[in-house]
């Protein structure tokens, strides 16, 4: 696939791998994959967007019709494979944010994931859970309607990825084994900072805080076995939080990321210590001019930085640049963590290569470090292409992990 669908574009090849990936969880179709990506221009984010959107357009209007005639799970798993393509669709606009395609994208990526939520048995209930003066969206799944205690993932996205998009990458597979499961965006994240203009914040342990006081309420969760799980950058950002919430069971970096400053700096000539000094320096035309030339030229730089600038509130690819600093496990950070930690390591991680085992190796907690391999089809990065295999080693490492717990038992 690597070779057949956009040989000159890793980030749109990455991102066709993703969707090919939630095709285990529903997310996709491989025809449906195949044939939008073969109509797109390579390189032409106007194009992305409009192939992504056709498709969504037309599966969810199927589904529309399907509900309407007493097909429930045909409309169910259509609204499924719409809503990731409508999050397809706005994946590469966060360059102009007042580009009102990138909203109605996301709205409707939102609107039928709810309507597929509705349909399933038990039903995926919509939340709200107050945070600072407002409320971030998120997801409860239960195991069945008993209200009995059990053990509980909470799980966010990372850089990019929705709360809906968690259905794919680990709160169904979850739901299956008998978990209870909260999924939320956090500030930065679609929901907070489409909604509200919310942007990223290094310390997400206050981000967690407010979330696991929530999950506490419930009547489905069991206090003493709450895992939180992370996805993408989300690899840092939950050990971030289990660092200083000490309320968690155990704690999962999907993959475990370290430092997301290299990203920046490794492209700038220069000492690491320089080059965060002109990132945060007031002015530095030549950087700028740098910056520039390397979006222009680097395709993954150019959505990074689009984006990036979108999610942390930069109005400047510099001040993107200096915002990016902030998120790192290092100075002892890492070493605070105490319960339980799983570090997931892709072999071709195209973004974060070799933090995994910079992040197990800062680890002084009980640890383990997951690799996943090219010879297994499983080494991009969060193993995309490779769900159910990555699920089902984390899961199982999460039942051995929570077994262990005080007077509690594996789930059903």
């Amino acid at each position: 696939m690597r070779r057949l669908l956009f040989p000159g574009d890793a980030e749109f090849r990455d991102e066709a791998l993703r969707s090919f990936g939630h095709i285990a969880y529903g997310g996709a179709d491989f025809g449906e994959v195949v044939s939008t990506s073969q109509r797109i221009v390579e390189g032409d984010y106007d194009s992305w967007h409009d192939e992504w959107l056709a498709t969504a357009d037309r599966v969810s209007g199927e589904a529309a019709r399907d509900l309407a005639a007493g097909h429930p799970v045909s409309a169910r798993d259509g609204f499924l494979r719409a809503s990731n393509y409508y999050r397809s669709a706005e994946f590469f606009l966060h360059g102009d944010p007042r580009d009102p395609r990138h909203d109605h994208a996301y709205d409707r990526s939102v609107e039928c994931f709810q309507a597929a939520a509705a349909l399933f048995t038990p039903r995926v209930e919509p939340v709200r859970i107050p945070y600072e003066g407002t409320t971030l969206p998120g997801y409860l799944y239960r195991a069945d309607t008993s209200g009995t205690p059990r053990p509980t993932v909470v799980m966010h996205n990372g850089f990019d990825g929705t709360a809906e998009e968690m259905h794919f990458f680990g709160a169904l597979a979850g739901v299956e084994r008998g978990y209870t499961v909260l999924v939320f965006d956090g500030p930065g994240q679609p929901g907070p900072r489409h909604r509200e203009g919310l942007v990223f914040r290094p310390d997400w342990e206050n981000v967690v805080g407010p979330v696991l006081d929530f999950a506490l309420k419930l009547p489905e969760v069991d206090g003493q076995r709450i895992a939180l799980l992370g996805n993408s950058m989300g690899g840092l950002l939950a050990p971030r939080a289990a660092a200083f919430e000490h309320r968690l069971a155990a704690v999962v970096a999907l993959d475990g990321v370290y430092d997301l400053g290299p990203a920046v700096t490794r492209s700038i000539p220069g000492e690491r210590t320089e080059v965060e000094r002109r990132l945060r320096a007031e002015a530095d035309p030549q950087l700028d001019a740098l910056l520039d030339h390397m979006m222009a030229t680097d395709p993954v730089m150019r959505w990074a930085v689009n984006h990036g600038m979108y999610v942390m509130g930069a109005p400047t690819p510099r001040a993107f640049g200096a915002a990016y600093l902030a998120y790192h496990l290092r100075d002892g950070i890492a070493a605070r963590i105490e319960c339980p930690a799983l570090v997931c390591e892709a072999a071709g991680d195209l973004f974060f290569a070799g933090q995994a085992r910079q992040l197990y190796d800062e680890l002084t907690c009980p640890k383990t470090l997951l690799e996943f391999t090219a010879d297994e089809g499983a080494d991009a990065h969060c193993q995309a292409g490779a769900q159910k295999l990555a699920l089902a080693r984390i899961y199982n490492w999460l039942d051995d992990t929570l077994r262990h717990r005080e007077g509690a038992s594996a789930p059903a």
